[in-house]
């Protein structure tokens, strides 16, 4: 058992806060906004996951950098955090882009 990969994934996620709220992308332009936003898409890839997974498409592959805690058959703890991770990713590069668009447009 180990933590490696996931404390890989809080680090990444302790940056991507870092980001939101230096620039003010996501969590820190609109709270209510971003928490439903990225619950809804965890929701949704964690159901596309359950979905793979029952027609055998997904699996948990054997490493030993994971803890090897599961949320359900083949769904290790990590992927829950990956998937956070994939869509605070996402909503930041939109804000950003967002953001350096407006600013070119201004000029």
């Amino acid at each position: 058992m180990s933590v490696l990969y996931l404390l890989a994934l809080l680090v990444a996620l302790g940056g991507m806060t870092v980001l939101d709220w230096r620039f003010h992308l996501f969590f820190w332009c609109s709270p209510l906004r971003a928490t439903l936003v990225l619950g809804i898409g965890v929701l949704f890839f964690l159901v596309w996951d359950l979905a793979g997974i029952g027609l055998g498409i997904f699996y948990r592959g054997e490493t030993t950098l994971m803890t090897g805690v599961q949320l359900a058959p083949e769904l290790p703890l990590e992927e829950l955090f990956f998937l956070i991770f994939l869509c605070y990713l996402t909503m930041n590069l939109v804000q950003a882009t967002r953001l350096v668009l407006a600013r070119r447009a201004a000029r």
